[in-house]
């Protein structure tokens, strides 16, 4: 029952009559239920053209659509000064419960993707540095956006781009040399924070000794050319961050990578790129330096080499993107999940992409999220104040426990995720326990609530899927008579008419890559099934309709459960 698509030609072919060709109809839901379950506008857009006022053309517009007989709309009216409202017919909400009950957990769901191959690319820590509050964001924001267009029927390959190369590596070596050992690291009770710790001093005794910057350039060029000590120590610390960081993703619930290929497996391939470079012309000279400049001046060049020799963190980004389009197709969709900072760089790095044929910028995607600083500013792994990850999960379940001790984990890790993904991506965010973790209010404890709610009257039911289709006739019946009118009764509550939206709200978080609109939708739905359980009572054997109120309570518990799966929030038992 694609409704938008109906109403769409409809109102086109009634401009059609009237003189109008209309290359686009805009349908959209109106803010306030009272005006209906869809509005156009296409009578202020279009007045001008017959010069008439936009009421005048939207009564004509009314007036042949009413001759349509539109399936599943009730009424039309016209309101304003010449919006254009629908109004969904009562069957056509019975049949949504119908289908919500059928498809259940598959319910706003779709072939969109059409098993369109996509990397959605995410998380991206760096190795023997933390897993702060910070990389919470890229985190659960790219795990959202994968389960999303994975249910819309993409191929998708989640993909975990390591920072596990570069200068910081030899900074880690001199680090462990000079004030610990590799048996002393692997001996701590928290081999991370142990690794971060000296990270941590070797910047403060550099600025005291900085002759400590130059051997750590000398170890990293030694790890470079495969020296065994300074391998033996690298292997180290990524074992020990991959250790960590699993133990993230595990309590976080996100999903397993297909790929987590870091910066050095793509060091291999650099040569390659630098030649496509050179065989392409679009480099440049500069002091010594190779940059790539760009068409009138469109971004500011990208240097892609030093003067001597060593290449860059975007040399091996675009080593990345020819392997992808190598081994998955330059037609794949590529998505990167990072701040906001690194806007400017990828339309630099997708025009790059373009200019050397591994990518069209049409298949490239960047998903920008603001930053989380804490209330003294933005927090840095050098300076050593920062906000671990793992502490905050910890205090979000010690203050969940307060609902259930059973199910704290569930609830304030919940708690944790929601409070990010109901905020649009790129929102920056001030670090703030009693906010994360708060329990009230537009939360994921709320949600998880409402549908526990909706589950525990489900349970004290004899109800089932073949009772409420048997009975659809016989309500319908009480649907249309006079006597039944009141609140609580057979009428279309604001609950049946948020439901029928969900597929359309997951259409458009995908095509948006913006996990926010299910979110907020999800608090409005469960708001909405609240104040309907506050006003009916929904399970009574004497009452003819609670078959269709059970139902209803079924279909909510079904449309909640699914969106909160695609924010990668668990639902508990019991709260």
């Amino acid at each position: 029952m694609n409704i938008i698509e109906t109403l769409q030609n409809t109102v086109q072919k009634a401009l059609k009559e009237l003189g109008i060709e209309a290359k686009e109809v805009i349908i959209e839901h109106p803010a306030d239920l009272a005006n209906g379950d869809y509005s156009t506008n296409v009578a202020l857009i279009y007045s001008k053209e017959l010069k008439l006022k936009p009421i005048e053309f939207a009564k004509r517009i009314k007036d042949i659509l009413d001759v349509q007989k539109i399936e599943y709309i009730d009424k039309i009216e016209v309101a304003g000064a010449g919006f254009i409202n629908f109004y969904l017919s009562k069957d056509f909400f019975e049949e949504n419960i119908k289908e919500i009950l059928k498809q259940k957990e598959k319910f706003g769901s779709s072939d969109l993707g059409k098993k369109r191959k996509v990397i959605v690319e995410y998380s991206s820590p760096n190795i023997a540095k933390p897993f702060t509050i910070g990389h919470l964001r890229s985190t659960i924001i790219g795990d959202s956006v994968a389960n999303t267009l994975e249910f819309l029927g993409y191929k998708v390959i989640r993909d975990n781009h390591l920072g596990d190369w570069g200068t910081q590596f030899g900074k880690q070596i001199v680090a462990i040399k000079h004030w610990s050992s590799i048996d002393v690291i692997k001996k701590s009770e928290n081999q991370m924070k142990a690794l971060v710790g000296l990270y941590v001093k070797f910047h403060r005794e550099a600025e005291k000794d900085p002759t400590l910057d130059d051997e750590a350039r000398e170890w990293f060029l030694k790890l470079e050319k495969g020296d065994k000590e300074a391998r033996e120590i690298y292997d180290m610390t990524v074992e020990a961050s991959m250790k960590y960081f699993n133990m993230i993703y595990e309590r976080l619930g996100i999903k397993p990578f297909d790929t987590l290929y870091g910066e050095a497996f793509y060091e291999p391939m650099l040569k390659s790129v630098l030649e496509d470079i050179e065989k392409s012309g679009i480099a440049k000279e500069s002091e010594g330096a190779k940059l790539i400049f760009f068409e009138n001046e469109k971004y500011p060049p990208l240097m892609i080499q030093k003067k001597d020799g060593a290449t860059l963190y975007a040399t091996r980004d675009l080593a990345t993107d020819k392997y992808r389009s190598q081994k998955y197709g330059k037609d794949t969709l590529v998505i990167n999940e990072t701040g906001t900072e690194q806007s400017l760089y990828f339309k630099q790095i997708f025009e790059i992409d373009e200019m050397l044929g591994y990518f069209d910028k049409k298949n490239r995607v960047h998903i920008g999220h603001g930053f989380i600083r804490s209330k003294d500013g933005k927090m840095s792994t050098r300076k050593g104040n920062v906000i671990w990850l793992e502490e905050v999960l910890d205090e979000g379940i010690m203050r969940a426990k307060v609902i259930n001790e059973d199910t704290a984990d569930m609830v304030g890790i919940g708690a944790i995720k929601f409070n990010d993904l109901k905020r649009e991506a790129s929102q920056n965010i001030i670090f703030d326990w009693d906010e994360i973790v708060n329990l009230k209010g537009d939360s994921g404890p709320y949600l998880q609530y409402s549908c526990v709610r909706a589950k525990s009257i489900l349970q004290k039911s004899s109800f089932h899927m073949k009772e409420f289709l048997s009975a659809l006739p016989s309500l319908r019946g009480l649907r249309h008579g006079t006597k039944i009118l009141s609140y609580g009764t057979m009428y279309t509550a604001p609950l049946e008419r948020l439901l029928y939206r969900f597929p359309e709200v997951v259409s458009r978080a995908g095509k948006e890559y913006a996990s926010h609109f299910i979110a907020q939708y999800l608090l409005e739905l469960a708001s909405a099934f609240n104040n309907y359980y506050a006003q009916n009572k929904i399970v009574d054997e004497n009452d003819p309709t609670s078959v269709h109120k059970v139902a209803l309570t079924h279909a909510f518990s079904i449309v909640i459960a699914n969106g909160l799966n695609l924010l990668g929030i668990k639902v508990p038992d019991r709260m």
